[in-house]
């Protein structure tokens, strides 16, 4: 397995950018809800992996060649390179794994790991796994010396637009496709939120794209450092030492 990472991952440094598919209408997948079905793609591999009820215990071996970036823990780093995964709802893990696979999401890095997931089966059993992991407590969070100041200021712009969808406590909404954001990485969310608002992320959600366009970046990293802040009442995995 080990050889079969280290090669994944010196492939993923040589692929170039991921050519562009266009998405198209399809119909609804069993239990899930969107008005925007052109951002959803409810079709195909999406589909198929959103009708499989996932196997967490048969997710457990193919999430192997995820844990060797984002750790056997779902922790991703701290550095915000490789994103906290750990309690994500499976509806959004289907959504972006199948997104990359497909060319609908430009992440080289990524690609050649999910390409690893062979069906739609495994891809719901893997997701399936990943949402059953505790979320980690330790991870980055906003660190300079205005970081309450900051935090602050995140909680007023947050509640005004962020909360109705990602949820008071960063909790998002499976059904919706809206994703957990607590205990996620401050910089991995300064990143992401930046590629939204200036166009670099295809296949985020148009009616994110609208909210997310005014921001300045002075106001992307006030939300970051509170949505970093966030915990999820008991999803959290327990302090060391504590049982």
């Amino acid at each position: 397995m080990m050889k079969k990472v280290i090669a994944l991952a010196l492939a993923a440094m040589l692929i170039p950018g991921l050519a562009t598919a266009d998405p198209r209408n399809a119909p609804k997948a069993a239990g899930i809800e969107s008005k925007n079905y052109e951002w959803a793609k409810m079709e195909g591999e999406m589909k198929a992996a959103l009708d499989v009820k996932g196997d967490a215990k048969k997710g457990e071996e193919g999430y192997e060649i995820c844990g060797a970036c984002h750790l056997p823990t779902g922790a991703g780093r701290p550095d915000g390179t490789f994103p906290q995964l750990a309690g994500q709802h499976t509806t959004v893990l289907i959504k972006q794994m199948a997104d990359i696979r497909m060319g609908l999401r430009d992440n080289p890095t990524m690609y050649p790991f999910a390409k690893e997931l062979h069906d739609p089966e495994e891809l719901a059993h893997v997701s399936a796994y990943i949402e059953k992991l505790c979320v980690p407590i330790d991870h980055g969070k906003y660190e300079g010396p205005d970081a309450a100041e900051q935090i602050a200021k995140g909680k007023v712009l947050y509640e005004k637009q962020c909360q109705e969808c990602h949820g008071k406590n960063g909790e998002g909404e499976k059904s919706k496709f809206y994703p957990v954001i607590a205990g996620q990485h401050y910089k991995y969310l300064l990143r992401q939120m930046t590629e939204i608002r200036d166009g670099h992320r295809r296949n985020a959600n148009p009616d994110m794209v609208k909210v997310i366009k005014p921001y300045t970046n002075e106001q992307l990293v006030a939300i970051s450092a509170y949505q970093s802040s966030l915990k999820m009442p008991g999803a959290m995995c327990k302090p060391k030492g504590k049982k």
